[in-house]
């Protein structure tokens, strides 16, 4: 009788003849989702992440990566929270957007609502027991009613807890998002080192940015809205011409309360909202130019125009030249009562 031979195994063959079956895998085959984990106080776990979508798909959460605008996250992130926490989150939501109808809306790092404004301007968090504001850069902004009652050490940060049945004055707390909004500044393109014609500039405080001087010594600053960066392009004025600057507007906002600044063109701009821009000013080498652009209407005429320039005239000031202050304000006055220039 013949006995038969086992083969011998191959070098390297595994032991397992059966597929090992995968530890992500359900009966469907389908990648099982984990649980949203939960930190203190109820707060999502979500990794960091840019976007209107942050959460990763395939988590359990109301907030999946849906794609949805921030907005409507935090939508729903303040009725999953309901109840007084929810009701703080929207009160608070509401005197922010009001405070600065320019604010962005953004959701990041663990699923944290955030407002912005040429950087972030605070965040909201919910605890077990608190809501809380963090404004990023609070410890830098006057806070005269005393609403920071939280995160005092820092250099940096200063936040505002809210516990069940506390109000926040309205008032108060939308000036802190002014002030805040104003702090973070326009933003402001830094010039490539060595550059001719860089001017550095303190445009907010201990903060030196290199501005360019274009033709003419004039500044370029991006286009923006508000104070900001009007006084960042007269910061950047060279020699007399920035005293000059300032003069003309102080001028303006005295003989116009509410006027409206920005600058457009690499020039500041001063409007009514509603009605357009009246005056705007520019740097040339020699002079200042400064023009009305509905100058024929006025009382008397500015000096300066053309037959090409049609409405607008102006008057250039030069170095030496007296700013005569009375017809200056009689002509800004007269101005921001006529219908604006609408680019």
């Amino acid at each position: 009788m013949t006995e038969s031979k086992a083969k011998p195994k191959a070098k390297g063959a595994s032991r397992a003849s059966k597929p090992r079956k995968s530890a992500t895998k359900s009966k469907s085959g389908a990648s099982e989702a984990k649980p949203l984990e939960l930190l203190a106080g109820g707060d999502p776990q979500i990794a960091k992440a840019d976007g209107d979508a942050p959460v990763p798909a395939g988590i359990r959460s109301r907030e999946q990566a849906t794609g949805e605008p921030a907005s409507r996250l935090i939508d729903q992130r303040i009725r999953d929270l309901g109840g007084w926490r929810g009701e703080t989150l929207a009160r608070m939501r509401a005197l922010i957007l009001e405070a600065d109808p320019e604010m962005t809306e953004e959701w990041k790092w663990m699923g944290t609502p955030v407002w912005s404004h040429h950087g972030i301007v605070c965040t909201g968090e919910s605890y077990t027991k608190v809501v809380k504001l963090t404004f990023a850069r609070g410890a830098k902004i006057p806070d005269p009613s005393r609403l920071f009652n939280s995160s005092l050490e820092g250099n940096t940060r200063r936040a505002i807890d809210i516990h069940e049945g506390e109000k926040v004055d309205a008032g108060a707390f939308k000036a802190l998002v002014k002030a805040a909004a104003a702090r973070n500044g326009p933003p402001v393109k830094k010039a490539k080192p060595g550059a001719k014609g860089v001017k550095p500039i303190e445009v907010r405080e201990g903060e030196k940015v290199a501005v360019v001087l274009l033709s003419g010594g004039n500044p370029q600053i991006a286009k923006a809205d508000g104070d900001a960066p009007v006084q960042a392009y007269i910061a950047a004025m060279p020699g007399w011409k920035r005293d000059l600057g300032k003069r003309l507007d102080a001028l303006i906002a005295r003989s116009v309360p509410d006027v409206r600044k920005a600058v457009r063109w690499n020039s500041p701009f001063y409007g009514i909202e509603g009605q357009g821009w009246f005056l705007s000013f520019h740097v040339l080498t020699h002079y200042v130019k400064v023009t009305f652009f509905r100058g024929m209407s006025l009382r008397p005429v500015p000096s300066g125009g053309t037959v090409r320039s049609k409405d607008a005239r102006w008057i250039d000031i030069r170095e030496g030249d007296q700013l005569d202050e009375e017809q200056m304000a009689t002509w800004v006055k007269q101005a921001a009562v006529l219908p604006g220039w609408v680019p």
